[in-house]
């Protein structure tokens, strides 16, 4: 008895050490992989929900390398992937990880911005081939008007404004719209520029130094000056920037 239990072990042994030096079955990939930079952990959270597969943290402050984007590239299970750099600096390091890549299809969404990059999200289609979809995103995304509001590091002039350190400052991707001490009327003046006749709904993405409070107290004026313009308000939680602010 003692013996056939010493071969059942054995052969328990030797079946575990067979499993577990065996290879491991692959996953089958999926059609589509998206992957995004964002600082913050809201909008991290707001680009999974919409869909994306993997997050890299990184920023205006925090540009991701182009190993940083082969190593998420090579995490999604994906015949196709989406990237999405989100910042004009970041776009350089995902071409270049799209042309280190041989085994998967990588389609880099030149998105310059947080709201361009969520424009781009939204407008994916399942159906759609990934050039038709790569395509669209591009397009989608050039129709929203964005902005940012941060604020100075130094004394300086810009933009013919006379800028104090600690002042905020209201961005388009072109130039200083909006310049003051008071964070709610800067971005407010922010959004005024963006604003026209067609304009529906504006987004606030409120960062780490601007509270849920503010941002409601923003979105209510905007919306009691512009009774046709709806104002969503969203956690982002990103450094430096206090709002980020689209408009379509």
């Amino acid at each position: 008895m003692r013996e056939e239990h010493q071969e059942k072990v054995i052969r328990d042994a030797q079946k575990a050490s067979e499993s577990a030096s065996a290879p491991k079955k692959e996953e089958p990939r999926k059609e589509n992989g998206f992957i995004a930079v964002a600082a913050g952990d809201g909008l991290a959270d707001i680009f999974r929900d919409l869909g994306v597969d993997y997050v890299i943290e990184g920023g205006q402050t925090m540009n991701p390398s182009t190993d940083d984007v082969l190593s998420a590239i090579e995490q999604v299970n994906a015949e196709n992937i989406f990237v999405l750099p989100n910042n004009g600096n970041i776009i350089l390091a995902a071409n270049q990880a799209k042309n280190l890549t041989e085994d998967k299809e990588v389609y880099v969404v030149p998105s310059k911005n947080i709201p361009q990059g969520i424009a781009a999200m939204i407008s994916f289609v399942s159906g759609r081939s990934a050039a038709e979809n790569a395509e669209s995103m591009e397009e989608e995304m050039q129709l929203i008007k964005s902005g940012q509001v941060t604020y100075a590091v130094r004394d300086t002039n810009m933009d013919g404004k006379d800028i104090k350190q600690g002042d905020f400052m209201g961005l388009t991707d072109k130039t200083i719209v909006s310049v003051g001490s008071d964070l709610q009327g800067t971005a407010k003046e922010l959004i005024e520029s963006l604003l026209d006749e067609d304009s529906e709904l504006v987004s606030l993405y409120y960062g780490s130094d601007a509270t849920k409070e503010q941002a409601e107290q923003l979105a209510e004026d905007i919306e009691n000056t512009h009774e046709d313009v709806e104002v969503e308000v969203q956690y982002g939680g990103q450094p430096v920037y206090s709002y980020f602010i689209s408009v379509e």
